[in-house]
């Protein structure tokens, strides 16, 4: 993956160069993503402020301006604020949540703004220009997948879900549907949403130790969460639970499944750098005047001790 975003940023700067500055239109670049709430999203704020020095070094005159919400009202604010204030051309945003934030983007769209939704969908695409996102229906595909026939298709699980998105809702959509065809064994005892968020994750986990004396899994869906998972089972002193599967390719799961630690035997990529992926291929449709692909849908993969080496990388900020 690293070598490919490489790639893509060098063809980038020879297409650049190719076309010609003097060819070039000047653009005003809003970006409009979640503070470093957790590591997942500190990840994309870390993405961002790189990519918005390197779009305005490869297109002069080109100018962004990245925004961080700690909510969605904060959010919904700060884009009205850049319309109205900077005079933006071009949002390229991951909503905090998806439904507060589909009419105050769907109002700016409507008066000319070109729009990029990354990674947590609108409640209603015409919004939109264009979607970037990780593969969250295959991310519940392959998880349910995984543990299904690393359960043999009989146990009891719990699943600890994102923040109410629609991103979230494929997640899990897809994740049962694969359960219910393919392990109609494997019992889901409960689902709670935990935000994404250790802190939530540790309290939800707590609760379901509470209520269910036997679980046998913990599909946790983010490597945060998973890290609350695994501090409420350590506190309990639970011994019953075989394997927690988090999500997003953190470094410090794909380190656990390198060193073979018998609970955190797999994850799930979703990388954060789609927002750099999300900018480039904007801003490049926006300067050079040349047509974005509707949709961008980069691939989860599933992640054990046989690969894990390929997605480690010890310097990321996630």
């Amino acid at each position: 993956m690293k070598k490919i975003l490489l790639a893509f940023g060098a063809a980038a700067v020879i297409s650049a160069l190719a076309f010609g500055q003097d060819t070039m239109k000047k653009s005003i670049i809003g970006v409009a993503i979640p503070s470093a709430d957790h590591g997942w999203t500190g990840g994309v704020v870390y993405f961002a402020n790189r990519t918005k020095a390197d779009i305005e070094k490869m297109y002069p005159g080109t100018t962004v301006i990245v925004k961080t919400a700690k909510d969605a009202a904060e959010q919904a604010n700060q884009v009205q604020d850049l319309f109205t204030v900077n005079k933006i051309d071009t949002l390229v945003i991951l909503p905090y949540e998806s439904a507060p934030l589909t009419t105050p983007i769907k109002n700016i769209h409507d008066k000319g703004v070109f729009v990029t939704v990354v990674d947590r969908g609108l409640t209603d695409e015409s919004a939109q220009d264009a979607y970037v996102a990780g593969d969250n229906p295959g991310m519940g595909t392959v998880s349910a997948e995984y543990m299904g026939k690393k359960m043999n298709g009989v146990g009891n699980i719990v699943v600890l879900r994102g923040i109410a998105t629609v991103i979230d809702n494929q997640r899990v959509d897809s994740f049962e549907a694969v359960m219910k065809s393919k392990y109609p064994k494997i019992k889901i005892l409960d689902k709670k949403y935990a935000n994404w968020n250790r802190d939530d994750g540790f309290k939800v986990m707590q609760d379901f130790l509470t209520r269910f004396k036997k679980i046998d899994a913990v599909w946790a869906q983010d490597d945060d969460i998973a890290v609350g998972v695994l501090k409420a089972m350590d506190q309990a002193k639970r011994k019953d639970i075989k394997f927690v599967l988090g999500g997003a390719g953190s470094k410090e799961f794909i380190k656990k499944v390198m060193d073979g630690d018998p609970l955190i035997t797999a994850d799930v990529t979703y990388s954060p750098s789609m927002i750099r992926d999300a900018m480039n291929l904007t801003a490049k449709a926006r300067v050079t005047g040349s047509k974005m692909p509707v949709k961008t849908i980069i691939p989860s993969v599933l992640v054990t001790k046989a690969n894990a080496k390929d997605y480690y990388f010890p310097d990321s900020p996630f």
